[in-house]
């Protein structure tokens, strides 16, 4: 006995031992096995990370197991994925692993497959990206199925986590299936067997743009007899539920040469109107447990037909409640008088002759009736739509009757009685000819919140009109903020905004009291200061879906610290942009002219700009307006009137002001009936302390005309010329927006300003040309405009009058006699020079005295003297005494 468990033990042992050491025995027969048959039964690119065989976790069959496959399409969908598999499990008999797949088939008898993605197409020309079987060389399909591969003895199998999605380019038909989990029990090998079949999943389906349904939940329990002679599936005993509606059916799919045969009918199995409320999605659907529900549902139809690449089954499909109702607990309305009646039929098996009649879709909420229907026709090509809607309806109830989660409160009354018929294209091309709106639709009492505005916007009243070929808006009147509004126009393509998401197309009239541009301004803008070019948290965006043009009039828009009166102008806006047309209006006792673009459709808002400025008050403009100060900060010592056209673009900050950093243009200025008031600027007072001959607040400026561009933070101003007397002043230079400045300031200064020295001496000259002499004076400005700082350039000065008056003295001189030559000079120095005996002056003290002026050398020096006076040293003293540096004598 002992001898016998020693050798059962020790066959088992070696049993064991081989179960685990065969796979790594057979592994590389494996990988070699796989890669065979996909190489040749497969026209596509497939790749897998490894291959495992294990004899322990199927035993006793051996587990095959595939990590990371995909199949990637050849051409014409090339590159694209056709399935991507996590883990894909085959379970067989050990025996089959030691055939030869070239010429015997493996009989696999359960597949697992793991987080897979499926992606079926059919593209416009009927090609499938999932034929990629390569085409056999024998004649027959006979011997096609005896000749090698894989072949299928399923007992079960399963699909876990999984997605599956199709699309049909031709026919724009996409189904989705998400989170599916799949299982099935039975054997395919029989002629006739059953299948025992679990499935959950979500389920998505539109049909040229329609959709029908929406990521909705899908249970099925289907017990399917196969009949695999006949290629024939019968679904025996089958209960699906959508969402929470539970639905029965029965019938049979059968394959054909042409393609399939179905014949189907279902229907839900009660008849209560919570079975109607089952089928909203659940993310609406909300808890039906606690819903009181009067009245009846029922859904029944019935497919029928052949499904070829030229046609459809026939469709009758029927949803109908009559006098139902619902209420849920905890909220204070119910819903009454409901009356549903809708069809889905096709007759033809043509799929463009499938059509919906929404007979009667009716309901009340307390007083207020709501009735409608609706016929949609052609729906895979054009669709054709005429609908009917009588009712009114209180918006504030629809979320006291109906467990909708909204961000904002919704409150208002809808009426509306319209009739409309078209057809898709006609929307989608804006042929207005095809479609027929006749009736009214107004809204009162209407409250809308959004995140995008900072107010809600409360509409108190609109109404829109119905025509053919014409839509009216007879009356807006609205509020938001301090905002008021009033407008009133036409809409061209109002069914094409709602329905095919195109832009709000019309031409409006904008009248308003007061507009305030904060009110239109998202929360939550940083506080950068406006020099700053720091982006923006958040602006005012232009609506992406606007493409119209209003011409307002408003007597008061606000406008950061501005208030501007009587705006009149057009603005036509499109793709996030506004072009401003003739914009006029009042403001600094002047009118304001603009022309230009704003374009929010960036991240910072830009602007490219024309504006005119005709009898602005200077001194109120140049205080209330950061553009104005930036471009010429010392204006706002000036009085009067200014006329100005300056031309910029830039960008805009979250308050729609210019970002000063960012500019760049030009201006062009020109000052009325000015004066200056500089008690209170440094400058000034600066240049008055170095040009004692100046007095400001006398200087005229009326009829100033002056340029200047900008750019880079740097304002350029051109040299330009005024005039204080007969004193001609030239300026030009530039400033920065952070208030630095390089200004030069050259004056040319008569003599006769400077001091009764200079006055004296020039008289004693006694000719005409001395009227004339001017000296220029160059006053350098730098600092900035809070600590300025003034140069100026004496010594030039100095030497240009002393040089001229030197000249024109010499010319007398040089033009005279010499013995009247002795005599001026006498005169002119006072000279005491002793005289000959002939009565007249030295002749040598007259040499010298010459010299010293024509040829600007030292007079004779006489060590009787105790001061200086030759011209020279007088027409210095003169000039110091001018500039505050006037020499006290010894």
């Amino acid at each position: 006995m002992k001898k016998k468990l020693k050798i059962a033990g020790i066959s088992l042992l070696i049993i064991v031992a081989l179960l685990v050491a065969s796979p790594f025995i057979f592994q590389n027969q494996i990988k070699d096995m796989v890669r065979n048959y996909i190489n040749d039964n497969v026209n596509a690119k497939v790749s897998f990370d490894d291959v495992n065989l294990s004899f322990i976790s199927s035993f006793p069959q051996a587990n095959v197991t595939l990590d990371n496959l995909i199949i990637t399409n050849l051409a014409p969908f090339e590159n694209d994925t056709l399935a991507k598999v996590k883990l894909l499990s085959l379970d067989m008999s050990i025996k089959e692993l030691f055939k030869n797949s070239s010429e015997d088939p493996i009989i696999v008898n359960t597949i697992a497959i793991d987080e897979a993605i499926i992606n079926l197409k059919t593209n416009t020309e009927g090609q499938a990206n999932w034929d990629i079987a390569k085409t056999s060389d024998t004649n027959t399909a006979s011997e096609t199925t005896k000749s090698k591969g894989f072949a299928f003895d399923i007992e079960n199998y399963s699909i876990k986590k999984s997605a599956f999605n199709y699309l049909d380019q031709s026919t724009n038909t996409i189904f989705n299936i998400a989170d599916l989990n799949h299982s099935g029990n039975g054997r395919f090998s029989g002629d006739v067997s059953e299948l025992d079949t679990k499935t959950e999943a979500n389920v998505s389906f539109s049909l040229d743009s329609t959709e029908y349904l929406s990521n909705n939940s899908l249970k099925l329990d289907a017990l399917i007899g196969l009949d695999l002679t006949n290629s024939k599936y019968t679904f025996k005993d089958n209960k699906a539920v959508i969402n929470n509606l539970p639905i029965e059916f029965k019938g049979f799919v059968q394959l054909t040469e042409a393609g399939q045969n179905i014949d189907i009918s279902f229907e839900n199995p009660g008849s209560t109107f919570k079975d109607f409320l089952a089928v909203i999605p659940k993310a609406y659907a909300k808890n039906l447990d606690d819903v009181d529900t009067t009245g009846s549902f029922k859904i029944n139809g019935v497919v029928k037909g052949e499904v070829t690449e030229t046609k459809i089954p026939t469709l009758d499909i029927n949803i109908l409640s009559n006098n139902a109702s619902f209420k849920f607990a905890d909220l204070p309305k119910r819903v009454e008088n409901i009356t549903i009646n809708t069809q889905i039929k096709n007759d033809t098996g043509n799929v463009d002759d499938t059509y919906v009649n929404i007979n009667t879709l009716n309901f009340k909420i307390d007083q207020d009736e709501f009735k409608s229907s609706a016929s949609i026709k052609n729906l895979t090509k054009n669709m054709l739509v005429n609908a009917n809607i009588d009712g009114v309806l209180n918006l504030g109830n629809l979320t006291k009757a109906y467990p909708i989660e909204l961000e904002n409160e919704l409150k208002g009354i809808l009426k509306a009685k319209l009739n409309t018929s078209f057809d898709m294209n006609a929307i989608e091309t804006n042929a207005y000819d095809r479609i027929k709106n006749s009736g009214s639709l107004s809204l009162s009492d209407f409250v809308f919140s959004s995140a995008d505005i900072v107010n809600p916007l409360n509409i108190t009243q609109a109404s829109v009109n119905f025509n053919p070929g014409t839509i009216t808006l007879d009356n807006f009147i609205a509020k938001t903020g301090d905002t008021d509004l009033n407008a009133t126009g036409t809409i061209n393509n109002l069914l094409g905004f709602l329905l095919s998401d195109q832009k709000l197309t019309g031409n409006f009239n904008l009248k308003s009291n007061v507009f305030k541009i904060s009110d239109f301004m998202a929360e939550g803008g940083s506080d950068a200061p406006i020099n700053q070019s720091a982006e923006p948290a958040t602006a005012l965006k232009i609506p992406a879906f606007l493409d119209c043009t209003i011409t307002a009039d408003a007597k008061a828009v606000y406008y950061d610290n501005l208030i501007l009166k009587d705006v009149k102008g057009q603005l036509k806006i499109a793709d996030e942009k506004a072009q401003l047309n003739n914009v006029t209006s009042s403001i600094f006792n002047g009118n304001l002219t603009l022309e230009g673009l704003v374009d929010t459709k960036t991240a910072r808002p830009t602007f490219n700009m024309n504006v005119g400025a005709k009898n602005f008050d200077i001194a109120q403009s140049f205080t209330d307006l950061h553009l104005l100060q930036a471009l010429a900060p010392i204006t706002k010592v000036l009085q009067g009137k200014l006329n100005s056209t300056i031309n910029l673009s830039g960008s805009l900050g979250e308050d729609f002001t210019p970002l000063l950093n960012s500019i760049s243009g030009d201006a062009f200025a020109e000052l009325m009936t000015t004066k200056i008031e500089p008690k209170n600027e440094q400058l000034f007072s600066m240049l008055e302390s170095k040009l004692t001959f100046l007095d400001f607040s006398k200087l005229d400026l009326k009829d100033l005309t002056t340029k200047l561009s900008f750019d880079n933070g740097q304002v350029t101003v051109k040299p330009f010329d005024i005039k204080y007397n007969d004193i001609k002043m030239t300026i030009d230079g530039s400033h920065t927006f952070s208030n630095t400045m390089n200004y030069k300031v050259v004056l040319d200064v008569p003599a006769k300003y400077l001091g009764s020295d200079v006055t004296g001496l020039i008289n004693k000259i006694n000719d005409p040309a001395v009227n004339t002499i001017t000296i220029p004076v160059t006053a350098t400005i730098s600092g900035n405009t809070l600590k300025p700082n003034v140069q100026t350039d004496l010594t030039s000065g100095v030497k240009n009058l002393t040089a001229q008056l030197i000249e024109i003295e010499k010319q007398k001189l040089l033009n005279k006699g010499k013995d009247k030559l002795t005599d001026v000079v006498g005169n002119l120095l006072g000279s005491n020079t002793p005289k000959d005996s002939t009565g007249t002056q030295s002749g040598s003290g007259v040499k010298d005295l010459l010299g010293g002026i024509i040829n600007n050398t030292n007079t004779p020096k006489d060590t009787t003297k105790t001061e200086d006076n030759t011209p020279k040293d007088k027409v210095k003293d003169a000039l110091n005494g001018l500039f505050g540096k006037k020499k006290t004598k010894e």
